[in-house]
């Protein structure tokens, strides 16, 4: 069943860029593409849970700011070491500028 929050403004977030968005006691990661499009994953590496808004994303990937795992945060897939579990994502929709994340 879906739970659609508002999380921000589409503005807010800069191309190849990620905010941290926190609900509730969960943590998000929402980020824009170089193409403008929009995802959200949750906001805690799988690694060593530091949260990923200090990463670098470059094209489709998040990067970790603590020991460099690498994720696609389109699919949440883990990308190598030091990185195996798989981010969970959550869709994302964009009504009248504003996007919201449905986390379930």
């Amino acid at each position: 069943m879906a739970n659609w929050v508002e999380a921000c403004s589409a503005e807010s977030i800069e191309e190849e860029d990620l905010i941290r968005f926190d609900h509730g006691d969960r943590t998000f990661a929402i980020y824009r593409s170089p193409d403008s499009e929009y995802f959200a994953t949750d906001g805690l590496c799988t690694h060593e849970q530091v949260h990923l808004e200090e990463g670098l994303v470059m094209d489709d990937v998040i990067e970790c700011p603590k020991h460099n795992g690498r994720f696609n945060y389109k699919t949440g897939k883990a990308l190598g070491a030091p990185v195996c579990v798989n981010l969970q994502t959550y869709p994302v929709k964009i009504e009248g500028g504003t996007i919201f994340v449905d986390v379930g």
